[in-house]
């Protein structure tokens, strides 16, 4: 079976930065486990996993528009202190804001008297990725997977929230590393990326 829409996808990989760096990688962990074509993954990485098959290897470079986006600066922004709850905020603190497009991830670069400056660029916006990819396992998903959105039982990684692992969003039950506008705030503790397999999700 090749890899397909909403075919459930195993997938060991490594993902670096331009200068070589490592971003995120399965190696000495258990592969990631996914639904595709569920927004699990940066846009780059999913189009190119189309029709491989168990066994295929690869490498890939994304340029970071088909990945978490370039960086806009339009998404520094200064908002109210009061809109922390009280909370203590200090520079580099992530937090996930409600605001009119939903929640959205939000770091904190600077903390004045009446007001915390936020930049909701995802930490990878503006970067080029390298992927080395193995596929290990596709099968075809349940219907319950396929309302639900996610993988079921299958052990591995289960991103059991929109867009992690190189894709869009923050991941709060896996080990893998894949951020305004107005609205209340809430500490976001799990402050890693999904990057490789980077949801992780873009925001």
């Amino acid at each position: 079976m090749k890899v397909s829409h909403l075919s459930v996808v195993t997938l060991d990989y490594t993902v670096s930065d331009e200068s070589g760096d490592v971003l995120d990688s399965t190696e000495g962990r258990e592969p990631l486990v996914y639904l595709h074509g569920a927004g699990f993954l940066v846009p780059g990485l999913e189009k190119a996993l189309y029709d491989r098959a168990v066994g295929d290897s690869f490498e890939l470079n994304v340029d970071a528009a088909d990945a978490y986006g370039e960086y806009d600066e339009d998404l520094v922004q200064q908002v109210p202190g009061e809109l922390f709850d009280g909370m203590e905020v200090a520079e580099g603190d992530t937090f996930v804001a409600d605001t009119d497009d939903g929640h959205r991830p939000v770091t904190v670069v600077e903390v004045a008297e009446d007001f915390v400056k936020v930049d909701a660029n995802h930490p990878l916006a503006g970067v080029n990725l390298h992927f080395n990819v193995t596929v290990r396992d596709v099968r075809a998903a349940t219907a319950e997977e396929i309302a639900h959105g996610h993988v079921h039982g299958q052990g591995g990684h289960h991103h059991e929230h929109e867009g992690c692992c190189g894709g869009h969003g923050h991941d709060h039950g896996d080990d893998h590393e894949c951020c305004g506008g107005h609205g209340h705030a809430h500490k976001h503790e799990d402050d890693h990326e999904c990057c490789g397999g980077g949801g992780c999700g873009r925001h």
